[in-house]
């Protein structure tokens, strides 16, 4: 019980800074905890509306957020997230563990070929 509660808060402060806090407590449900992969990414999903709010609000107030591209990701995001899940829900798990693996290797191997921002580099908040 300890060691979930540390891994809850381990990827709850990386959340917060938005490198991917959910994505691990995925891997630790998935291959320590047992939990199957549905129930896992629901509870992820659960998971990031608690951690979500204490993060947006850390960007609005340092000027990280661009209205106009919230606006369009909302708009594009929400239909298909919905599509995704019906599509994921009618998927082979062990086909949907190996996506996720591969979207996470491809994300992984994409962080450490960035390179760092350039100093000032930032967009401000526009006003609406």
């Amino acid at each position: 019980m300890i060691v979930a509660f540390v891994v809850g808060l381990v990827t709850g402060i990386l959340s917060g800074f938005g490198v991917g806090g959910g994505s691990l407590l995925m891997l630790y449900l998935t291959m320590f905890a047992g939990v199957q992969q549905y129930a896992a990414g629901g509870i992820n999903l659960l998971y990031f509306i608690a951690c979500a709010p204490a993060a947006l609000w850390s960007h609005i107030k340092n000027g990280l957020i661009d209205r106009q591209a919230v606006l369009w990701c909302t708009l594009a995001g929400v239909p298909v997230s919905v599509a995704a899940a019906f599509f994921a829900a009618q998927m082979d798990v062990s086909l949907l563990r190996r996506a996720f693996g591969v979207l996470l290797l491809y994300i992984g191997v994409r962080e450490l070929r960035a390179g760092k921002p350039k100093r000032g580099h930032r967009r401000k908040l526009k006003a609406a």
